[in-house]
């Protein structure tokens, strides 16, 4: 099978791309996805994605123990499905910095280049549509419909402790305090494939394989011409566009001999293209929760009551609408910093271990979330098995002023929690938070024994000008021809924000670069 294109991995870049591709009528685009279709009807239910959690939709990945994280592995979910993890994430559309983009020092990157990407690509409805974002894009993004009362209270929280409210949480500055904003339509998830590919799948010349999962990319003369899934080679005329994120574009290219040649002749591969920074660079917000007893029984806990079920099936309202991380605080844990280091994502819900446990009581939580961190890490092939896990080590904590800046956040939303407005929905707290004892010590231990990943692995093919970056500004691989990688592994420094929406902008600015003269 020969195409002009061949995109691997249907997620948020991947279906942005390949539907962008296919509106010229005159290339044919494969799109390959190792995960099957996404018809499961927890995909549709905003608040149910931890229940798609290790079931057959999740990667269901490990990371290596964390030596300062006491030693755990932790569990990092990434979806396994047409939409990727667009079919399974909170749906928070949190574009980031200015500061972010302006940082990066790429050519055709900066905050004013990927605007235009970002508002072709958003369909914001409501009240504060257009000023901010663009309107008439295939992503649908909304306010909230039925945000909860405790959710309500945080933000009037926020006011009473001096923040800053956010007219619109998308503009070029985020600091300060807002309701998330979500990618849903009408109370149902609107996903990377409710928005690309479900449109691009009537023409002719898309062909969307899901259950293939690709083992290498087939590199000839130094130029890739196709690609291998399951002993099948189905070859590309102009390009192979890897877009399947953090974890797997690296490993994928590794698998095909593009790395660093010794760890490649460890695990018997060829190498074919020396690219030391292959699988480097890796970095991931981490996220540790401050949890309340909640005295009110109004919260997330009672979700799957009969009439919440029904005001759900019927109007598309209630708690079944939620995403969970209903608000937001992007803070500086120092005055002087250009931007914010750290986030709060207050959710009227105690959640705990990704909401694979039931809550067993009413509870709220304000999750910290280290924004800009100075750890890093690797992807590296555990084996040449292309159907088995790579390494995953993030390296939490290992940067010397990471602890310091989560502390930050944790004492800012200890007193957010005090104040007035919170009252009447601040208990005690909530195992397995001991509460702040009024030293660093005990909240320390906490963070080492229950930080989690926010899901937002970056940078593992880093953008850069420089010798060492895998990709170059326009997201080709240095060193093969007729190969790109256009999702969040490119990114030369994680967003102060969170990952989707960036993702999808990566898919339609690889698309445009790819159709540029």
């Amino acid at each position: 099978m020969e195409f002009d294109y061949i995109v691997v991995g249907a997620g948020s870049a991947g279906c942005a791309l390949a539907a962008r591709l296919s509106e010229d009528t005159s290339v044919r685009v494969a799109l390959l996805e190792a995960g099957g279709p996404d018809k499961k009807s927890e995909i549709r239910i905003p608040a149910a994605f931890p229940k798609l959690f290790k079931t057959e939709y999740d990667w269901n990945l490990t990371t290596t123990k964390q030596a300062e994280l006491d030693g755990r592995e932790l569990y990092w979910p990434r979806g396994r499905m047409l939409g990727g993890s667009s079919s399974m994430n909170a749906m928070m559309w949190v574009r980031g910095h200015r500061a972010d983009y302006d940082g990066w020092d790429v050519p055709g990157w900066s905050y004013d280049d990927v605007l235009p990407y970002y508002k072709r690509l958003e369909g914001r409805v409501g009240s504060n549509a257009g000023a901010v974002y663009g309107t008439g894009g295939p992503v649908t993004i909304s306010e909230q419909r039925s945000p909860n009362e405790a959710t309500l209270a945080f933000l009037q929280a926020c006011e009473a402790a001096g923040l800053t409210r956010l007219p619109e949480l998308n503009g070029p500055s985020n600091e300060g305090y807002a309701q998330t904003p979500v990618s849903q339509r009408r109370g149902r998830r609107w996903s990377a494939a409710d928005a690309y590919l479900r449109p691009a799948r009537k023409r002719a010349n898309l062909t969307v394989v899901p259950n293939a999962h690709v083992s290498r990319v087939l590199i000839e003369d130094g130029r890739a011409v196709g690609i291998e899934s399951a002993g099948r080679t189905m070859r590309a005329s102009r390009e192979v566009i890897l877009s399947a994120g953090a974890i797997g574009s690296p490993h994928l290219l590794m698998l095909s001999g593009v790395g660093d040649p010794e760890h490649l002749r460890e695990h018997g591969i060829e190498p074919v293209v020396e690219r030391p920074a292959v699988g480097r660079h890796l970095q991931d917000h981490l996220s540790v929760a401050v949890m309340r007893h909640c005295p009110k029984p109004v919260t997330l806990a009672s979700a799957e009551s009969v009439p919440n079920i029904a005001r759900y099936l019927l109007l598309r309202r209630g708690p079944f609408t939620s995403n969970v991380g209903e608000a937001v605080v992007f803070a500086k844990s120092d005055p002087g910093l250009p931007a914010p280091d750290f986030e709060l994502i207050f959710a009227p819900a105690p959640y705990v271990e990704h909401g694979l446990t039931p809550p067993a009581d009413h509870g709220v939580t304000v999750g910290v979330i280290l924004l800009q961190p100075e750890s890093a890490g690797r992807i590296t092939l555990a084996s040449a098995d292309p159907l088995a896990a790579p390494s995953i080590d993030p390296g939490y904590l290992s940067g010397d002023g990471d602890l310091r800046v989560m502390l930050h956040g944790i004492r800012l939303a200890e007193e957010l929690l005090a104040t007035e407005p919170l009252k009447a929905y601040v208990g005690e707290p909530m195992e397995p938070y001991e509460g702040s004892s009024g030293d660093d010590e005990t909240l320390v231990r906490h963070i080492r024994a229950n930080a989690e990943t926010l899901y937002h692995p970056t940078g593992t093919c880093r953008m850069g000008t420089d010798d060492d970056a895998v990709v170059d500004a326009e997201l080709r691989v240095r060193g093969v021809e007729g190969l790109r990688v256009a999702d969040v592994s490119v990114l030369p420094q994680i967003t102060r924000g969170h990952t989707n929406a960036p993702a999808i902008m990566i898919g339609e600015k690889a698309a445009a670069l790819i159709h540029a003269p």
